[in-house]
């Protein structure tokens, strides 16, 4: 009884591990600059909705949009087609 608890308990972590998604995290700027919270809005509102898009944080002090998504439904060059959709040009922030 206790060797089918382990094994069942080692299957289990298995599925789990090969399962998991390879999130990636994306930090943008865009053109024309946020000017408001309504902008903020916008973009949250449908680039939440992209496939493969899993969290969308946006900064107005700062000029930035950081996108999480899953890099098996979706990439970079979806992303950017989604922001031109909503008249927005982003540019990857190069990392420090």
């Amino acid at each position: 009884m206790l060797k089918k608890s382990i094994m069942a308990l080692v299957m289990a972590a298995a599925a789990i591990t090969v399962s998991a998604k390879e999130l990636k995290v994306v930090t943008l700027t865009p053109e024309p600059r946020m000017t408001c919270e309504n902008c903020e809005k916008r973009i949250k509102g449908n680039i939440r909705f992209e496939k493969g898009v899993k969290k969308v944080e946006t900064d107005l002090k700062n000029q930035t949009i950081t996108v999480t998504y899953d890099s098996d439904k979706t990439d970079l060059k979806k992303i950017e087609e989604a922001f031109s959709k909503l008249k927005f040009k982003v540019k990857e922030v190069e990392k420090k």
